[in-house]
């Protein structure tokens, strides 16, 4: 199959690249009119038809504007994109309803039809090619002895580990299939990495803000939790984690590195080498979430905590739930020199792994068509995240602040001290729209007035409308 990029889609980006850049740097400012199309083809050098999809990929992402027989104006203003928010408050506020049950209402909103779900961090049926794998599917099954009825290896589908350690090579991994076991979903693999490195009792070290579902899974493992505050720049605190694990005898961490929930943070490469080698120093093991690591916004694949990894403590976990098929439920971890209990685990509780959707997924990567895949939906995330946020510098209160992802699915929101997260999702749910309160996103509902927005949707009139009522709600309780 053949997935090169052509010379003309190579063009068009580059070009709207460069006039991206001179207007978030003001050179071409709000309202200056841009060349016509044929002006700009001139000029370049280029085929009319590649000086349209520059000025189109524009356009889609916000930047311009076409006005009816007039031409396309920049409509953009990088001075009115709220400010991030602030590093996330210690203190506590007083809750009347406890976390468990803001999430079992949240949980509730997110299949409910008729409701805008930008509390849901996932790929909508728009952005997975869900003909193609409903091809490689029956491809699978066909290609198969026994049309995929038996059990697979308790380690996984060979051609799918495989697959998985190919693509690590893009974040420097030096692994093979003999490294990998496959799981259903990344959640799985979360837990059995950390049945395979605690025991009930022990404390784990995570993020804070963090994952709503990580709390259930400490919970129902008997694990005490130990909030670390993650810096809306640079991720996890390793100076806090690092005096922290001086005064508490922690087992095991488990951080997201790349793009991580909500905050939507990404951890520079050296400050995770320098993350490993403070918990290699103390043998801790790092249960590094990577489900998020191939949706990034750059030109090249962030590295992992797993890229410096040399003593096997790093166990990598991650998944195709939310890069392509999150009803497949296909994950895996690289569990380093764990991986005999990880497997040891995976026997006791499952057996085997899907037998079809395991060689499906395998068969999607071995032909290619995940690569080509992934850069359609990374391009369409990153237009979203654009959108989404010039939307609400429109239509949210001035104060507002919103984090600046560059790569995943979500949106992190900090508003007036007045407003509280939980009430505005009560509010918003009398008018159908589902979002995440920051309340949820710790143990003790402190993020009182944060709120999670997916993007994962693409822009159309129905978000623009349910941001502008969510503006309209978030300014009446200011």
């Amino acid at each position: 199959m053949d997935i090169t990029i052509s010379k003309e889609e190579f063009l068009y980006t580059q070009i709207a690249e460069r006039f991206e850049t001179q207007i978030e740097n003001n050179i071409l400012k709000t309202g200056d009119k841009l060349l016509s199309v044929r002006a700009l083809s001139r000029e370049q050098g280029i085929s009319i038809s590649t000086a349209f999809k520059a000025y189109i990929e524009l356009e889609n992402k916000g930047f311009i504007e076409a006005r009816t027989k007039s031409g396309y104006f920049v409509r953009y203003n990088p001075a009115k994109i709220p400010k991030t928010p602030d590093s996330p408050q210690t203190e506590t506020d007083f809750v009347n309803v406890g976390v468990d049950e803001m999430l079992r209402m949240v949980y509730k909103t997110m299949n409910q039809e008729g409701v805008v779900k930008l509390s849901q961090a996932v790929p909508s049926d728009d952005l997975i090619p869900l003909a193609k794998l409903s091809k490689v599917m029956m491809e699978a099954i066909r290609k198969s002895s026994n049309s995929c009825t038996g059990y697979e290896e308790i380690q996984g589908n060979v051609m799918l580990r495989k697959q998985i350690a190919k693509y690590a090579f893009n974040w420097n991994g030096n692994i093979t299939g003999n490294d990998v076991v496959t799981t259903q979903g990344c959640m799985e693999a979360l837990v059995f990495c950390l049945k395979a490195v605690t025991e009930p009792g022990d404390t784990v070290a995570i993020d804070s803000p963090t994952y709503f579902g990580i709390f259930n899974v400490m919970q129902s493992l008997g694990l005490k939790v130990l909030e670390i505050p993650t810096d809306p720049q640079t991720g996890t605190d390793i100076e806090y984690l690092e005096k922290a694990i001086e005064k508490i005898p922690v087992k095991a961490c488990l951080f997201v590195t790349n793009f991580s929930n909500p905050l939507g943070v990404f951890m520079p490469d050296h400050r995770k080498k320098q993350l490993v080698q403070l918990l290699a120093k103390r043998q801790i093991p790092l249960i590094e979430d990577d489900i998020y690591g191939e949706m990034y916004f750059g030109k090249t694949r962030p590295k992992t905590c797993k890229s410096f990894d040399k003593e096997g403590l790093v166990m990598l976990c991650s998944s195709v739930s939310k890069t392509l098929a999150p009803g497949y439920r296909v994950g895996w971890c690289i569990p380093g020199k764990f991986i005999d209990k990880v497997i040891s685990l995976k026997l006791t509780h499952s057996v085997s792994s899907a037998t079809p959707t395991q060689a499906a997924i395998g068969l999607f990567f071995e032909t290619g068509r995940y690569d080509l895949h992934m850069r359609k939906m990374r391009k369409a995330l990153h237009t979203q995240c654009l959108r989404y946020t010039q939307a609400i510098s429109e239509y949210f209160p001035k104060e507002t602040k919103v984090s600046r992802p560059l790569g995943g699915y979500v949106l992190w929101i900090e508003m007036n001290k007045k407003v509280n997260g939980f009430d505005l999702f009560q509010q918003a749910m009398k008018h159908n729209i589902s979002i995440a309160p920051g309340q949820i996103f710790s143990t003790d509902a402190r993020f009182t007035n944060y709120i999670r927005i997916s993007f994962g949707t693409p822009y159309n009139e129905e978000i623009e409308k349910s941001l502008q009522k969510l503006g309209r709600l978030v300014e009446n309780m200011s």
